[in-house]
């Protein structure tokens, strides 16, 4: 185990270095070779609503989002933490949930509150959380319910709301300008 440790981090430090001294020389020929000044155009960092408008398998919550007028609430300063279920995991609500709930948007933006915390939640924030609770963390939901992350069966993340229902996370850190989306494959129903 350690010789397989060291061996990824010997790697790594290479890389790194090789990547270094390459962009130092890259930065040496530039610099002496051109005189003139270039402008670089940097895409616009996103707001945690708008994550989930540009990924296609979030399309189903963007949405739920825009619906229930949660993403006023969701391009404001947060942080928040978004726990976003796919599209997948609004195909498998039963018959006709998804058109009523879209049709109550009072109804449908308290079920979103369920998937939303506030604070900064990434991969490695969340391993910090459930290695302080010893493998059980609780967040609190901006409806104000509990809800509950541990290390599921499947060595996955799981997600426990308040009646007892679970999703596990699907994708991390899609970070963005007031917090983080991490995907999960369930709706906290």
């Amino acid at each position: 185990m350690k010789k397989s440790f060291l061996i990824v981090a010997a790697s790594l430090f290479t890389c790194f270095t090789a990547g270094t001294v390459f962009a130092q020389t890259q930065d040496t020929v530039h610099k002496t070779t051109t005189t003139t000044t270039t402008t670089t155009t940097t895409t616009p960092a996103l707001d945690v609503a708008t994550i989930l408008t540009a990924n296609p398998d979030y399309s189903t919550a963007a949405t739920a989002v825009k619906t229930a007028g949660l993403d006023v609430t969701l391009k404001g300063v947060g942080p928040y933490t978004v726990f976003a279920p796919n599209n997948v995991a609004f195909s498998k609500l039963p018959a006709g949930d998804l058109d009523n709930l879209m049709k109550d948007p009072t109804k449908l933006a308290t079920l979103l509150k369920g998937h939303v915390v506030t604070g900064h939640y990434t991969k490695a924030e969340i391993i910090k959380a459930l290695t302080a609770g010893k493998g059980k963390a609780t967040l609190t939901t901006l409806d104000g319910q509990v809800l509950t992350l541990s290390v599921s069966p499947n060595k996955t993340l799981q997600l426990t709301n308040a009646a007892g229902r679970s999703a596990e996370v699907v994708l991390y850190d899609m970070v963005g300008t007031n917090g983080v989306v991490n995907g999960i494959n369930g709706v906290l129903k």
